[in-house]
């Protein structure tokens, strides 16, 4: 059941933070779901505490940590130092979607609209770039659009980019229209019921990007994991002849995958020790060939699932350190 009162999501938020404690690799994932449970539950102060300790470390998303953490301080009168975060994450120019959105979401709340805009339109020229889009560019675009809907601002191209993303029965004008607000008071059946028709279509949208399957994921075993893996559990040499074998059937499942029509293709690289970790809570022995789709899934359950294939001029996931089109995109491999 889902946490729906201030103590349900405390303990949420203590059950999950002694799952990171059970799982460190994902110590990361586990804790943001915390600090957002902590949040809820009106414990800021809690929060802005677990965002603290995932900054020390050195974390695999700091720009995300950061903007999150703007967030919860400016709802508790940290306003300052909100800001500070703010005006950093702007100059760091992060390269993903998530922190400049939650930046200039924070903004909007604070009814700095000009600023939120100033701040997506940044981002939109930094990461919209490309003919095909990732979910959170998307996203930021269309949040994009409806800030500049309550600005009153005309048209540009990314908002144009951004009623075809859409792709809904509503037209973004129609949802982002600030006199809708005004309808919600209205004593008009008419008005009221298209009101309604509205908040279906876009309680629709928000279901179908919430409802999208975890990727179909595939396991990467980097080198120094696999001569671990095969030397504890040589009984999985018939599934990892050699590295060289593993890297290229890795590559070529995805291929055919992709061609048969899977979406939301991943890879999740594994270690040992979090495999055996899990194979440990399945009650079972690591050398159990059947366990290892298990193991991707779960971890692409976690979110720990990188997108396949990778961008353009993005490094290849081997980890050699060429781009992917120089190394496993390549038409020859």
């Amino acid at each position: 059941m889902r946490p729906d009162t201030p103590a349900a999501h405390t303990t949420e938020a203590e059950r999950l933070l002694r799952t990171a404690a059970q799982y460190p690799e994902d110590r990361e994932p586990l804790l943001l779901q915390a600090a957002a449970h902590l949040e809820l539950a009106g414990d800021r102060p809690g929060a802005t505490a677990l965002y603290d300790s995932l900054l020390s470390p050195e974390p695999a998303q700091p720009h995300l940590i950061r903007a999150l953490k703007a967030a919860n301080l400016w709802e508790y009168g940290h306003e300052a130092e909100a800001r500070a975060i703010i005006d950093g994450l702007r100059r760091a120019r992060p390269s993903d979607a998530a922190p400049w959105e939650i930046t200039a979401e924070t903004l909007e709340a604070h009814d700095e609209l000009e600023a939120a805009e100033s701040t997506l339109t940044e981002a939109a020229e930094l990461l919209a770039t490309s003919p095909e889009l990732p979910h959170a560019t998307q996203s930021l675009l269309i949040t994009r659009h409806r800030v500049r809907r309550m600005l009153a601002l005309p048209h540009d191209d990314w908002d144009v980019r951004a009623d075809r993303l859409h792709g809904g029965a509503v037209p973004l004008d129609e949802l982002h229209d600030p006199k809708r607000l005004w309808s919600l008071g209205s004593e008009d059946p008419a008005e009221l019921q298209a009101e309604i028709d509205r908040l279906r279509s876009e309680l629709g949208t928000y279901r179908t990007a919430l409802s999208r399957p975890f990727p179909v994921a595939v396991l990467h075993w980097p080198e120094p994991e696999l001569d671990e893996l095969l030397a504890a559990y040589p009984e999985l040499e018939a599934e990892y002849p050699t590295y060289r074998a593993h890297l290229t059937d890795l590559e070529a499942s995805l291929r055919e995958l992709s061609e048969a029509g899977t979406p939301n293709l991943g890879i999740v690289r594994a270690t040992v020790p979090s495999y055996e970790a899990f194979a440990a809570s399945e009650s079972t022995h690591p050398s159990n060939a059947d366990l290892l789709p298990q193991y991707a899934t779960t971890l692409a359950a976690r979110g720990r699932a990188a997108a396949w294939p990778p961008a353009r001029g993005a490094e290849c996931w081997c980890g050699s350190g060429r781009t992917y089109g120089e190394c496993h995109g390549g038409a020859s491999t």
